[in-house]
């Protein structure tokens, strides 16, 4: 039976609880502390906790988040918590080494870790005295090189974030089911619906001021969800993605998972001669290691905008035949794509009807 775990922020608040217990109680280098996750008590191992000096301790304990393929396991958090005399605050969240910041500047902590710091050590902070947390992931940085948050403001680490303390294993399965549930609700109440492709996708709809009513997560599972969006007679769907991951349906890709399939230069690189684009430049698209890569050299060679101009409309043509064929339906489709800034790099006509509509 799959394991459950805990996300990051628990284990955070975790370490900062048992440093901030050792400074007040001195207690043994070797324990576990009771998280208060909002909605229920978590205990969470500690590795090790010493006091630095009077005011000042260190604690460390390690990311389980269960059985779930997530990279943050067994990452080492550090906790160093200092008290001072009382300041305007009597809890101070920064980011150490490893912990990412907002492009203001700002520790990478969401409200759910917040509210997760707040429950668990405010009570603990002499009145006279305030706490300063300082998260530290030694490990932070070179893994977020390995996720999208740079591109969407998060800098030099990763972040404190999540809706819940607990990290739920989900089969693939599982996941597809929870994705069609959530449309199947959703459908009801909007039945123009938009797909956001991973939680980038997410960032983006937000910033365009889509309501989360008709926000669909999909996953990689895109052509099974388009056909359950035409069965549950969705009026339209908007597909708002990442070019490196959407521009597979371009190329008759349904399920945009690189274990299944990446072809994703060889479609841009078709798309190039479409245009009109010549034999060498397709090469030198072909070259590239990335689609990233892949949009920047065409932005030098004054080619970008025809050539996802182009994807943008063949997936959606791509999109609406795949669904005419599977649920026998006519759905209205509209493609955006934006690359690793979140920044919009091409969007087809119908995309634009579907935004001009959703913003009005």
């Amino acid at each position: 039976m799959a394991r459950t775990g805990y996300t990051l922020p628990v284990f955070a608040v975790a370490a900062a609880k048992a440093a901030l217990m050792h400074l007040r109680e001195k207690i043994d280098s070797q324990l576990s502390v009771e998280i208060d996750l909002l909605s229920q008590t978590a205990e969470i191992s500690i590795s090790q906790v010493a006091a630095l000096d009077s005011q000042s301790a260190l604690a460390v304990t390690l990311s389980d988040p269960g059985d779930n393929l997530d990279l943050t396991k067994n990452t080492p958090i550090w906790a160093w918590v200092k008290l001072s005399q009382r300041q305007s605050q009597a809890l101070i969240l920064e980011a150490g080494e490893g912990l990412g910041k907002t492009t203001s500047g700002e520790p990478a902590i969401y409200s759910y870790a917040r509210r997760l710091f707040d429950a668990n050590l405010l009570s603990l902070i002499p009145p006279e005295q305030t706490a300063t947390v300082s998260i530290i992931l030694p490990e932070g940085r070179q893994l977020a090189q390995r996720t999208s948050n740079e591109a969407f403001g998060i800098l030099e680490g990763l972040a404190l974030l999540g809706t819940s303390g607990i990290s739920q294993p989900l089969s693939a399965a599982d996941y597809l089911e929870e994705f069609r549930l959530s449309l199947q609700a959703k459908v009801k109440v909007c039945p123009g619906l938009v797909f956001c492709i991973g939680s980038n996708g997410m960032q983006v709809a937000q910033r365009l001021g889509i309501p989360e009513s008709a926000v669909v997560q999909t996953g990689n599972w895109i052509g099974a969800m388009l056909v359950e969006a035409g069965l549950y007679q969705a009026t339209s769907v908007l597909l708002l993605g990442y070019h490196g991951k959407l521009i597979k349906l371009a190329g008759g890709i349904f399920n945009t998972s690189s274990h299944l399939a990446d072809a994703k230069l060889e479609i841009i690189s078709a798309a190039v001669v479409a245009v009109g684009g010549d034999v060498q430049t397709a090469r030198a698209i072909l070259d590239t290691k990335t689609a990233d890569a892949a949009h920047k050299k065409l932005i030098e060679l004054g080619l970008a905008e025809s050539v996802f101009g182009i994807l943008a409309e063949k997936i959606s043509q791509k999109a609406t035949a795949y669904v005419q064929k599977y649920a026998n339906v006519a759905l209205k489709v509209g493609t955006v794509l934006f690359d690793r800034k979140g920044e919009i790099i091409s969007q087809d006509l119908h995309a634009k009807e579907l935004l001009s509509f959703d913003q009005n």
